[in-house]
This record gives C-alpha cells, structure tokens and sequence, in this order.
C-alpha cells in the first residue's frame, strides 16, 4: 500500500504552495532544485517545507489538497501552526447576509 502527502511549502516571497506526491522527501528537493520552470514555486525559491499530512488511500489525499488549496491565508496558517481551534472559526461566514447576523429573516 503506497502512502500520499499533502504537503504546504513556504516560499521565498511569504506566499504558501500546496501539493501532493507519494514521496515527499523527492518532491521537495525538486522543489528546492527548480527542476520544472513552469512550477509555481520556481520563481520563488528557496522554499521551506511547513506541513504534511500523510494519508493511505489516495482519493482522501486528493480531496485534502484540493480542499486546502481554497483555503484563505489565515486558514493555511492555523493548519501549519497547529491551532486546530482556529480552524472551524476562521471558516465561519462572517458577512452581512450570513444567517448567524441577518436577524430580519422571517421564520419558515
């Protein structure tokens, strides 16, 4: 059974690149290396390795990333930092038209 990571590099600009591959060690020196020009994290090296998730089935790891990727900035950083709590606030909806502050609604 091959294992997957989903893993978050910060890169030299400050900005985070989140990707998968079933040999994280590899694919972090490639990343490292520039190997692939038209990689996001070419032009912005060095990058640092701040997160990885392993996973065993391969659709979970898929839909992690995937899941990551459209997370905010301050998302991202709760979860290399750890500050599992942070999480579920920072993905609350927090405009005007959310159904937690419009207290106009009427009831159905």
């Amino acid at each position: 059974m091959k294992d997957y990571f989903v893993y978050i590099v910060r890169c030299s600009d400050g900005s985070y690149y989140t990707g998968i591959t079933n040999n994280i060690e590899r694919r972090i020196s490639e990343h490292k290396a520039g190997v692939n020009r038209s990689c996001y994290t070419f032009r912005r090296r060095p990058v640092t390795l701040v997160f990885s998730a392993m996973f065993h089935d391969v659709n979970q790891a898929i839909r992690f990333e995937k899941q990551v990727k459209g997370w905010s900035r301050k998302k991202k950083k709760a979860l290399i930092e750890g500050r599992w709590d942070d999480l579920k606030i920072l993905a609350a909806c927090k405009n005007a038209t959310s159904h937690r502050f419009y207290e106009g609604r009427k009831e159905r």
